[in-house]
């Protein structure tokens, strides 16, 4: 299959496709970092919706989006216009993925905030049902694919403060570290939709 992986610098699920025996490739503003540049296309990920993918697995931004983020809209119970612009921006570029002209899409996000009505997620997965102990709720969107099958499901953990949690760490590289794909979670995309 030819599959895109968008909005992914890290190339965790593309290199898990690619040891399939896929053509995958990542796609991202920035430099990957997943240390195969020749799989990887830097630059807007909506000029390569149509160019023929068989499937796109995507990781949208959710800054704006997430309902982590959401009390960011009504600091001291006024609503930030320009927070709410924003997240109607990131809406916009959601939905374009979303309605891509590829026969399977797959989107992955966190919950989102109800005020910027997208449709519902299809599955809430975790990372300790795919063999790592975090918890980290994530949410995907499923067009043409199955649900995702946990592969190894550890016993849920109280807290999300755990030792060696990479990406809860504080500081400039948070945002980063937190986007990045468990490899259980890669693992189990590329074997069961590959």
């Amino acid at each position: 299959m030819k599959i895109l992986v968008a909005c992914e610098e890290s190339q965790a699920v593309t290199i898990e496709f690619r040891k399939l025996g896929h053509e995958a490739y990542s796609c991202d503003i920035l430099p990957c970092s997943g240390g195969h540049p020749e799989w990887h296309i830097q630059g807007d990920v909506l000029a390569q919706l149509d160019k023929g993918w068989d499937m796109m697995i995507a990781h949208p931004p959710c800054t704006y989006l997430s309902n982590a983020g959401a009390r960011f809209l009504y600091p001291k119970g006024i609503l930030n216009q320009d927070r709410l612009a924003l997240g109607m921006e990131a809406k916009d570029f959601f939905m374009q993925l979303l309605n891509a002209p590829i026969e399977k899409i797959v989107i992955e996000n966190p919950v989102q905030s109800t005020v910027f009505g997208i449709k519902k997620y299809d599955q809430v997965i975790e990372p300790y049902q795919f063999g790592h102990p975090f918890k980290k709720k994530t949410c995907l969107w499923l067009k043409n694919v199955p649900l995702l099958q946990h592969t190894n499901v550890l016993p849920r953990p109280e807290s999300t403060k755990v030792a060696g949690n990479w990406f809860n760490k504080g500081g400039k590289e948070r945002q980063k570290n937190r986007s990045k794909t468990f490899q259980g979670i890669a693992q189990a995309m590329a074997n069961q939709w590959g």
